[in-house]
């Protein structure tokens, strides 16, 4: 499944589809009858189906699937939504104005059919508890079995960029993205970000941390799991709109806390204002108190515990990240916290 089936006998329509799947980096097949259309409708990544075609393809009644998109040329002919809901389509896109997005939508074409991205958020109980480092090292980590991105949610945090050494790497920042309308595809954010091997990051750009929006975060974010094994969200103690739609996103939520008093205390304090706790993990960081204690004083589960690991400054500064080496006990935490996340919603 890694083509688009266009299907139409309408020729200015296949016309600009080809152009737009050239554009796009894909090679489409096309079927200018219902016969032919239904031989490929279930192997095809997409399904763009011409407004000329969709009512004889509507009686053929195909199977239901995912990925149909009814197309047509300038206005939307007579009945037209009530076909596209009769195929299963996702919706109706008008040529030339929708072209932009249905670009996007066919730069996603080798994306279609993956799993969606496991999506951890990561939220420091208290300041200095060493979120975005624990952040980090599960990026580092899970990248090493397939494509991983950190999304910087932190605009007071010290940058996911700095703690795995890519500050200096080329690429798109949130100001690049921020107030973009239509729709970001997967490859282009992937392809587009900072990144080394399979570990991609979005953070701000020097001197530039201007208040991120909850479109852009909504679209990042769909994008980054559409194109992405495992996507980890560095968040903020702040509930603002912005923390509180990632957070609604998420499979997961950590809260890392330190083992002590005021480390505990304040992480209860966090944890309070959440109604919804069913996805809120503890992260416990240090040895002033039993763990297992910290998690019934906080009131949330325990999903691992760690204690200081010797070096972890010295590895930043490097430039290697936190993660030097998966046996100390951020590679242990880490990879108990991997092993126990639950399937990608």
């Amino acid at each position: 499944m890694t083509h688009a089936l266009l299907i139409t006998a309408d020729e200015t329509l296949l016309d600009e589809l080809v152009r737009l799947c050239a554009a796009a980096g894909t090679t489409p097949d096309v079927a200018a009858d219902v016969g032919t259309a239904l031989q490929g409708w279930s192997s095809a990544a997409l399904v763009l189906l011409g407004a000329d075609l969709a009512p004889d393809l509507a009686r053929a009644s195909p199977p239901r699937r995912d990925g149909v998109h009814v197309v047509a040329w300038g206005a939307a002919p007579d009945g037209v939504f009530r076909t596209a809901l009769a195929v299963g389509a996702e919706g109706v896109a008008l040529l030339p104005g929708s072209a932009e997005w249905l670009a996007a939508v066919l730069g996603d074409v080798g994306d279609v059919g993956r799993a969606r991205g496991l999506t951890i958020g990561v939220m420091p109980g208290s300041g200095g508890a060493g979120a975005t480092t624990f952040a980090c090292g599960l990026a580092q980590l899970a990248s090493r079995t397939g494509p991983t991105v950190v999304l910087d949610a932190d605009p007071l945090g010290p940058g996911v960029d700095r703690v795995l050494g890519l500050e200096e790497r080329p690429g798109a920042r949130w100001g690049d993205l921020a107030g973009t309308a239509g729709r970001l595809s997967a490859r282009s954010l992937r392809e587009g970000i900072p990144r080394y091997a399979d570990l991609g990051v979005l953070t701000w750009g020097s001197g530039d941390r201007r208040e991120l929006d909850v479109p852009t975060v909504r679209e990042v974010l769909s994008a980054a799991r559409r194109g992405h094994d495992t996507v980890v969200v560095d968040l903020p103690r702040s509930a603002d709109p912005v923390t509180e739609e990632i957070g609604h996103r998420c499979d997961q939520v950590l809260v890392v806390v330190a083992a002590s008093v005021t480390g505990i205390a304040s992480a209860a304090r966090l944890v309070a204002r959440f109604g919804d706790r069913s996805r809120l993990r503890l992260v416990v960081r240090g040895g002033g108190a039993e763990p297992e204690a910290v998690g019934r004083a906080v009131g949330v589960p325990l999903i691992a515990a760690m204690g200081d690991q010797r070096g972890l400054a010295e590895s930043i500064d490097l430039g290697i990240g936190p993660m030097r080496s998966r046996r100390g006990p951020l590679g242990r935490a880490a990879r108990t916290v991997l092993g126990l996340m639950p399937v990608a919603a």
